[in-house]
């Protein structure tokens, strides 16, 4: 069985913000995995591809990437919510990727683990 990797709202944006090609990276790490994100995620980069500037910019195109996840509902609205409820109804081996700290922490807590950014543009694995 393969990895699961749930991708936050600022990990869909790490190409345009922090010029991170997250879905190479997720190879590189994991090799077959399964992407998903909750479609909490996806409202909220609706929400922020609306704005200006290169926040925008970073939402409409981590909008597009969501379309290369399996997007799952969840009962929670807040994404943050929606993606521990995820990583913690997910079976096997799990892996959320995220550049948020008080969400790593949380996970961390969790059991689950962490990919985020490791020097300017690679991701690594936080172990719990």
């Amino acid at each position: 069985m393969s990895a699961t990797a749930v991708l936050d709202t600022n990990a869909l944006m790490m190409p345009v913000e922090l010029d991170v090609r997250v879905f190479d990276e997720l190879d590189r790490l994991l090799g077959a995995y399964d992407a998903v994100t909750p479609r909490a995620v996806v409202a909220e980069l609706e929400k922020l591809r609306d704005g200006n500037g290169a926040e925008g910019t970073a939402a409409s195109v981590g909008r597009d990437l969501a379309e290369r996840c399996r997007i799952v509902e969840t009962d929670e609205p807040y994404a943050d919510d929606a993606v521990v409820a995820v990583a913690e109804a997910t079976e096997g081996e799990v892996y959320v990727v995220t550049n948020d700290r008080p969400l790593r922490d949380r996970l961390l807590d969790a059991g689950v683990h962490v990919i985020g950014l490791r020097g300017r543009n690679t991701l690594a694995i936080t172990e719990t």
